[in-house]
């Protein structure tokens, strides 16, 4: 568990957390392998899995009309699956590994019940998934008006 803590207190999502709450996490989590092209779960999976990326390269996708769409390439030190914490809904995306891939995954009933025993863990958590969940939102909005803008006026050029 020594060695799940250290990495906990090393990984970007984690950064600043304190070790009390990190400490929280560490019997939680546990070391997963994925080779290339593995499907870490599929768009409305009910599977309630938060991966902590540590080494590998992740696609999330949408997979409509036969077509894959990939959403976001995800590297090491990344954070997803963060609707594990909402028990009961699906998956938004597939997560697909586009080379093995090594994280750190926690269960969402787990983690959502050890927020319940310590809140001021708990807020801190929710405080890092809101996070996450708004650079995604911002990072997606920005890709659609991207795309409607005029050739010209794109982000970025």
């Amino acid at each position: 568990m020594t060695d799940l803590l250290g990495e906990l207190q090393r990984h970007p999502f984690l950064k600043g957390m304190s070790p009390e709450h990190c400490a929280v996490l560490a019997p939680l989590a546990r070391h997963e392998q994925y080779p290339a092209q593995a499907i870490l779960f599929a768009e409305g999976d009910e599977r309630h899995e938060f991966f902590l990326l540590i080494a590998g390269r992740v696609a999330l996708e949408i997979v409509a009309q036969g077509q894959t769409l990939r959403i976001e390439t995800l590297d090491p030190g990344t954070a997803f699956g963060w609707s594990a914490v909402l028990l009961g809904r699906g998956k938004h995306f597939q997560a697909r590994a586009l080379e093995p891939v090594t994280a750190l995954v926690l269960q969402g009933a787990e983690v959502l019940a050890a927020c319940h025993r310590e809140p001021r863990f708990g807020v801190d958590l929710m405080h890092r998934l809101l996070g996450l969940v708004s650079s995604r939102l911002q990072a997606e909005r920005i890709k659609v008006l991207d795309s409607f803008w005029p050739v010209a006026k794109k982000a970025g050029a």
